[in-house]
């Protein structure tokens, strides 16, 4: 970790020298963007997981040149960032993240930019969707570590919030492109608002004993709020390591007394005390839930937020006693203006 930083911190240094030439540009106008001479300019924006990069390209469409750091598959919480990535965000003009300090580390470079280049703005999402009476402490979040549970997106709603604060900062920045980033909003809005509308409809085909979620990663709790579900445990402890033995013990016992017929791994968390719970539990297992993995490759339609959504719906609900008829009519592919 201490090589790690030492190295962050030279490339940081080598960035702000090489970037200092487009800086004095950016300072020659209070809004780099809102010049004529820079009608062509996209905004550069850097972002953390896949589904909040996919928020903002909804948004921001072909105005803007993003540049998703966190590799999908990769567990966010522990992500670090290499020498290049420190360029990235010492080069934007935009970071944005979901912050409630979930990529703390990206948050301190931007800071650190910040600094050195006035103009660099950073918007943090889950901090201006929700506020502090809202935050919601669990098993893998427990209040006593400070920060609350981040995964707000996982709420429709909230992804909806996310893309007008994300509009808001574009037209701030961009005000001769204000029409192109409320129309993408408008669009993307509006696939947003069926697809929540159709999570709810599915939801309740689910049989009232059987809305309960035993996840190994605690990221549903927004979501249960939204869809009147209960999150009733996580097998990964707040260190993100591996449960202890005692809490093995316990999550099968919680299995066996609330008669769950599901439990739920992730792909980024590959462990085989999740085979271990569900056999000893007899559940049935499934290992396909995401939170920030998109499915299918770049360029498919299903490879968007939307598309990670839909297939959870479907890994999630159908095991759970449900049906997913009611999302069949949302599309998954992204909605933005090609201009």
């Amino acid at each position: 970790m201490i090589y790690q930083s030492i190295i962050l911190i030279l490339t940081l240094i080598l960035a702000s020298m090489n970037s200092s030439a487009s800086f004095s540009k950016q300072n020659n106008s209070t809004v780099a963007y809102a010049t004529s001479n820079s009608a062509a300019q996209n905004i550069n924006v850097v972002t953390s997981v896949s589904p909040i990069t996919n928020i903002i390209k909804n948004v921001g469409g072909n105005k803007i040149d993003l540049i998703g750091l966190v590799p999908e598959g990769v567990n966010s919480h522990t992500f670090e960032l290499k020498p290049s990535d420190v360029i990235k965000v010492n080069n934007a003009d935009l970071v944005v993240i979901d912050g409630l300090g979930l990529e703390t580390n990206v948050e301190d470079i931007a800071e650190e930019a910040r600094s050195k280049n006035t103009q660099l703005q950073v918007l943090k999402l889950g901090d201006n969707t929700i506020t502090s009476d809202q935050w919601v402490f669990d098993f893998s979040f427990p209040a006593k570590e400070g920060d609350p549970n981040p995964h707000l997106w996982l709420n429709v709603a909230y992804a909806m919030k996310f893309a007008n604060l994300t509009r808001d900062k574009l037209i701030e920045m961009d005000p001769q492109n204000a029409h192109y980033y409320t129309t993408n909003t408008d669009r993307y809005i509006s696939l947003l608002k069926n697809l929540d509308k159709g999570i709810m409809q599915a939801v309740h085909t689910v049989p009232p004993e059987n809305r309960k979620l035993i996840t190994y990663h605690d990221s549903w709790a927004y979501f249960a709020l939204r869809y009147n579900m209960t999150v009733i445990g996580a097998v990964q402890p707040s260190d993100f390591g591996e449960p202890t033995t005692q809490e093995v013990a316990r999550i099968i016992d919680q299995i066996r007394s609330e008669k769950v017929p599901a439990i739920f791994a992730s792909e980024v968390f590959p462990t085989g005390v999740v085979d271990q719970i569900a056999k000893e539990g007899n559940v049935t297992i499934v290992g396909t839930l995401s939170d920030d993995d998109l499915p299918g490759n770049p360029g498919n339609p299903e490879h968007s937020y939307v598309g990670m959504m839909l297939v959870n719906m479907e890994n999630m609900l159908v095991p759970l006693g449900g049906n997913i008829t009611a999302l069949n009519g949302v599309d998954p592919k992204d909605t933005y203006l090609i201009s």
